[in-house]
């Protein structure tokens, strides 16, 4: 795993130790195990890493009026009981327009006002709630629908 992984020094002179994996990968969630010898004495923990991703398709650039599918997945094993998708902090109800199945959501037209932060939460039978974030930035006309240019006759115009 290197060059993502490193052991915080520092801390282990305080009985702290601690394993820190940047950036993380899907393939990184799994069971971890950390043993420490120190004189004749062994102390060791166990931590699961679970690992949740935002994935949209087709992949970035998003073109204006082009169909995307934002999709949340986790490595929880509990059975997935509810997604709910935010924009930009608030709710975003689903509707026939906006179709939100098994962790995602389809917006078949998006538009610049869709641009922004998209959060996924995750709730599994096991009541544990994940979320995960992704910035979302469209391709496209950000203006009036009929925009109207004057020039002066003899003027350039752009």
């Amino acid at each position: 795993m290197r060059p993502r992984v490193s052991v915080q020094d520092s801390a282990l002179r305080n009985g702290i130790f601690s394993l820190r994996i940047d950036p993380v990968w899907s393939e990184d969630a799994g069971l971890y195990e950390a043993q420490v010898a120190y004189d004749m004495e062994v102390q060791s923990c166990q931590v699961e890493l679970g690992v949740i991703t935002v994935t949209i398709s087709p992949p970035s650039p998003v073109v204006e009026n082009e169909p995307l599918l934002l999709s949340c997945n986790s490595s929880h094993r509990a059975r997935l009981v509810e997604t709910r998708w935010f924009h930009n902090g608030h709710l975003f109800p689903t509707s026939r327009t906006f179709c939100s199945l098994h962790g995602a959501l389809s917006i078949p037209q998006p538009a610049m006002s869709d641009a922004g932060s998209w959060r996924c939460q995750l709730r599994y039978s096991d009541n544990e709630i994940i979320s995960a974030t992704y910035n979302l930035q469209i391709l496209g006309f950000d203006g009036p629908a009929n925009p109207m240019v004057y020039a002066a006759a003899g003027s350039a115009a752009d």
